[in-house]
């Protein structure tokens, strides 16, 4: 069963989520929330394997919600998805930096958002073909950060090549094929290269892929 909290301050859009979510046999809604603050304190006691958080609130918004829901141990399995109406925008891109494992835009078809949140559950990351092309407009023109350097300097070989297919969209079972390796290993290569590189999730690690210059447009495994 994925556990799912909403947090939003729009009743009415919470309530259209939750009607959507609550047909499925797989998911259930175990909390709402109004505001950041709310859904942090929800969070802790519920424990939901996905949160959905809109980016504009009172009190606390949806990017500190994020940074706060990352940065606390208790709160390691929750995948914090954003929720926005303006589409792929500043605040996007601080939401991902701040840990959310990918976006959704509030009109989505209720068959993709259903999708989206099994993704996210299972801790894949939320970031279509166009949303990565526009990280990579973003970071490819500007110098990787020198910590950034220093950590992909601690991958060994295999684990950036696993690196350079999850900043190509593919999943475990999909690298564990192109790598010819097991998918238990593939996701060993992936699983030390986020620790090596200190990200939270496979979302993360795309836009890090991206900003230290790992993949580039053109090269094999970007979109």
């Amino acid at each position: 069963m994925i556990r799912v909290l909403l947090v939003d301050d729009q009743p009415l859009i919470r309530r259209g989520f939750r009607a959507i979510l609550d047909i499925e046999d797989d998911i259930e809604v175990v909390a709402e929330a109004g505001d950041g603050q709310e859904g942090l304190a929800l969070a802790r006691e519920h424990l939901p394997d996905v949160a959905l958080v809109d980016i504009r609130m009172p009190v606390v918004d949806g990017i500190e919600t994020t940074r706060r829901i990352a940065a606390d141990p208790a709160l390691t399995g929750v995948r914090v998805v954003v929720l926005t109406n303006y589409g792929l925008d500043e605040y996007v891109f601080d939401a991902l930096r701040a840990g959310a494992a990918g976006f959704l835009v509030k009109d989505i078809v209720p068959e993709d958002f259903l999708h989206a949140v099994r993704v996210a559950a299972r801790g894949d990351a939320l970031l279509a073909p166009s949303i990565t092309r526009k990280l990579i407009d973003r970071y490819v023109t500007q110098p990787p950060p020198a910590k950034v350097r220093d950590r992909l300097a601690e991958l060994t070989h295999r684990e950036r090549e696993a690196v350079v297919l999850v900043a190509g969209g593919l999943a475990n079972d999909e690298i564990a094929d192109r790598m010819v390796i097991s998918p238990l290993t593939a996701k060993t290569h992936v699983n030390r290269a986020m620790t090596k590189l200190a990200v939270r999730d496979r979302a993360q690690l795309v836009v890090l892929a991206y900003e230290s210059g790992l993949v580039t447009p053109g090269s094999p495994g970007s979109v």
